[in-house]
């Protein structure tokens, strides 16, 4: 067996330790950080702790709040620009998804002329990058932990960055940042966690023992918490437990990409600006069952981290092949439960997609090969039609 497994090189885990961020920071030897945050995190004064860090330590800092949800490629520039403009020399994502991919890219772009045009793609980044530090806000994106990051090209086109370069230095994990999550956004993004790590465990492409142990870590931590972490927001040790099960397949997918689901997510973003995490939720049943004659055997590891007082039916299906898909049925059944729930729409018709537009969907998902070639089972635009259709 041979395999690379990459992953940012320290993590520091502590409730309150984005006040520390201060700490981070010298020991990268950076002076003026940049940091790329929303307006909500301002709002919220959840970088109030991080600031005075800085402070106290006699940093001076630049802050670009104005990170959108999907971000469009002018948000990066305009963000690039403030950063050279003020003579900053290493960057901070303090947020969601959105505001970690773009301070990844915002670190690479510093350091050379590339344009972020030519950087789209698989390791197509030629700079270096000035001294990135990630501290998640939420519990599911896991770009902490990637070295992707995901632009919106057009109204209804996305992008993707995949490089080494956009690997962090440092990686801070603050639960206490989590605490005032709405229980949406938690449920959603907790959801979104769990298919990086059912993705990355059953990816056709380098799936590897290390990123098979962090998947089934996650999806224990994440299903024994989430129904917590949304009834009381205020349960430390349930948003613990989800942040680090964000984390873990972050660094899963960094190694083993994720497939079908996301390539079919993607579209209800850039066209519905559905929510990455939603998106994933509605179409995950649908293709679990999708994916069962290649990857029965894979789901049925799974099921034990997910539902461990389950056992999986042995009875095979009356299917041609004589595959058994029991594993995948009662995961799929798992997931469509727990969104409902968890007050989670389950149908593409309840976030207001067109039945007229899932043609277009099924087109859209096509061009996302980079994805797509990870599934464990070849995807047609009739199959993508097809998911869509059950979806709705």
């Amino acid at each position: 067996m041979n395999f690379d497994f990459k992953a940012v090189p320290k993590t520091h885990f502590a409730e309150g330790g984005s006040a520390k961020l201060a700490d981070a920071v010298k020991a990268l030897g950076f002076s003026k950080p940049f940091i790329v945050t929303d307006k909500g995190i301002l709002q919220h004064n959840l970088l109030e702790p991080a600031l005075d860090s800085l402070t106290l330590a006699g940093l001076s800092c630049s802050i670009f709040s104005d990170v959108q949800a999907d971000p469009p490629e002018d948000n990066v520039i305009a963000s690039v620009e403030l950063a050279r403009q003020n003579g900053c020399d290493g960057v901070i994502g303090f947020g969601g998804g959105s505001s970690m991919d773009v301070a990844k890219l915002v670190a690479a772009l510093m350091s050379g002329d590339q344009l972020l045009q030519q950087m789209y793609g698989v390791n197509q980044i030629t700079t270096s990058r000035v001294p990135l530090i990630q501290v998640p806000t939420t519990a599911g994106t896991g770009s902490e932990a990637t070295c992707v990051s995901i632009v919106t090209t057009g109204e209804s086109s996305k992008a993707g960055v995949v490089s080494d370069v956009l690997f962090a230095d440092t990686i801070i994990l603050d639960p206490v940042l989590t605490l005032g999550l709405p229980p949406h956004i938690t449920a959603a993004t907790g959801i979104d966690a769990m298919v990086h790590a059912i993705e990355a465990f059953t990816s056709k492409r380098l799936k590897n023992p290390i990123s098979d142990m962090l998947a089934l870590k996650a999806l224990s931590l994440i299903s024994s918490s989430i129904e917590r972490a949304v009834e009381n927001g205020g349960d430390l040790n349930a948003r613990s437990n989800m942040l680090l099960g964000a984390m873990f397949p972050g660094q899963a997918f960094a190694n083993a990409p994720v497939g079908a689901v996301h390539a079919l997510a993607y579209p209800l973003g850039g066209i519905f600006h559905i929510p990455h995490g939603l998106s994933n939720s509605l179409v995950l049943p649908h293709v679990l069952r999708f994916n069962a004659p290649q990857a029965e055997h894979l789901y049925t590891q799974l099921l034990p981290a997910i539902l461990p007082t389950s056992s999986v039916v042995t009875a095979r299906s009356n299917s041609s092949n004589g595959e058994n898909i029991n594993a995948a049925e009662q995961l799929a059944e798992y997931f469509s439960t727990l969104a409902k729930q968890l007050g989670l729409e389950t149908t593409l018709r309840e976030v207001g997609v067109a039945e007229t537009a899932l043609e277009a969907l099924a087109e859209q998902s096509m061009l996302q090969e980079r994805l797509l070639i990870n599934n464990p089972r070849t995807v047609s635009y009739d199959d993508a039609l097809c998911i869509y259709q059950q979806a709705y």
